[in-house]
C-alpha cells in the first residue's frame, strides 16, 4: 500500500482508502472513490500540485491532499 503522493509520473494504481475523513467527501465528489483507477500525469516544477487522471478526466490535487489517498499500486 502506498500513498498517491509517492507515485511518479506515469505510475498508476487503484484507490484503496483515505487517511483523513475531513477531505474524504471532497475527494469522493471529484471522482476519487475506492476501486477507481488513478494515474499520475504531471507534476508541477516545484512538486505541487500534481495532475492525475481519474474517472475519465484530469484533476489537480495538492500534495497534502494526495498524501491522504492510499492506493494499491499496479504492476507494470
Amino acid at each position: 500500500m502506498k500513498k498517491l503522493s509517492e507515485l511518479k509520473i506515469g505510475e498508476s494504481g487503484t484507490i484503496h482508502s483515505f487517511e483523513n475523513d475531513d477531505i474524504f467527501l471532497k475527494l469522493m465528489e471529484m471522482g476519487c472513490i475506492p476501486g477507481e483507477e488513478i494515474t499520475v500525469e504531471q507534476v508541477a516544477p516545484l512538486g505541487d500540485p500534481i495532475s492525475i487522471s481519474v474517472a475519465g478526466y484530469q484533476l489537480s490535487l495538492r500534495m497534502n491532499e494526495a498524501d491522504t489517498i492510499f492506493i494499491s499500486q499496479n504492476k507494470h
